[in-house]
């Protein structure tokens, strides 16, 4: 089997510069805001981790540790804003429509770039994202409510602790889509198959075993309405480095803001196990 990178690097050289997902990333550099869930159909979204070149070992080790959230499908070299692998003219300091700025585990801004914040020493992290499986989701005939709702997807801090690298430890994150229990049934077998984009569902119902209190009142992103026949399905969620950086308290970060991805040129279909 190929290697996340092997597949990533096949995937992006076999295209043109002509792509619906260099076309977004363009979009975004000019200043456009807007979440990214169904942008791009057919191309991986990722979530975005910036640390710097002291911490980058560590915070490799963490996602390691943790490939259910943290799943890498792309890293740059030490202080350079490309990742080709991931895209043609991809500029990770431009290109996500809204980034968040972090110092010593605090929230100090969400710029549109991140051009004033650059530096020579900064490793960024490209980590799947659960955007990617949902084409799979909606070929199937499934509804994902928070697109027919024209909202972000709803995610949630829970009470799974992730492994730990020092410094980084803290609690999973999880998006969620409700589903009947047929249908759920069907997205975990989907998804199943999408392991570098978090894969299958950490947790089916009762959100209040995973920490949970109030499923209306999500922690980033948006609520979304829920059947009384429909279970809520979660999965694990890479804004789980941000609950990390809340905890941990590095002295910098940055992050994109949730749901507002960095749309690669990589098919989603790379990323499938048959």
């Amino acid at each position: 089997m190929l290697s996340a990178a092997e597949l990533v690097s096949r995937s992006v050289h076999s295209h043109d510069a002509d792509l619906p997902s260099r076309d977004a990333r363009l979009t975004y550099r000019s200043g456009i805001v807007d979440v990214t869930s169904g942008v791009a159909p057919g191309y991986v979204q990722g979530n975005l981790a910036i640390v710097p070149e002291s911490l980058a070992a560590s915070f490799h080790r963490f996602c390691q540790l943790n490939p259910k959230p943290c799943p890498i499908i792309g890293m740059s070299e030490v202080g350079d804003p490309r990742i080709p692998a991931l895209g043609i003219d991809l500029d990770i300091r431009t290109d996500i429509p809204r980034y968040r700025v972090w110092r010593n585990g605090q929230l100090i801004e969400e710029p549109t770039d991140i051009m004033a914040h650059w530096r020579d020493d900064l490793v960024a992290f490209v980590i799947g994202c659960s955007f990617s499986f949902e084409e799979a989701l909606i070929a199937d005939g499934l509804s994902i409510r928070h697109i027919d709702e024209k909202r972000n997807v709803p995610m949630y801090r829970t009470s799974i602790a992730c492994k730990s690298a020092r410094p980084f430890e803290g609690r999973m994150v999880v998006s969620m889509r409700p589903f009947k229990p047929a249908e759920a049934i069907r997205a975990i077998q989907i998804t199943t198959r999408f392991p570098s984009v978090h894969g299958a569902p950490v947790h089916i119902g009762k959100p209040e075993l995973i920490g949970i209190e109030d499923i209306a009142k999500p922690d980033y992103g948006d609520a979304v309405s829920i059947q009384p026949d429909e279970l809520p399905v979660f999965w694990a969620c890479g804004v789980t480095p941000q609950s990390v950086i809340l905890q941990s308290r590095p002295a910098f970060a940055i992050t994109h803001a949730p749901g507002y991805m960095l749309v690669t040129d990589v098919r989603n279909s790379e990323f499938s196990i048959q």
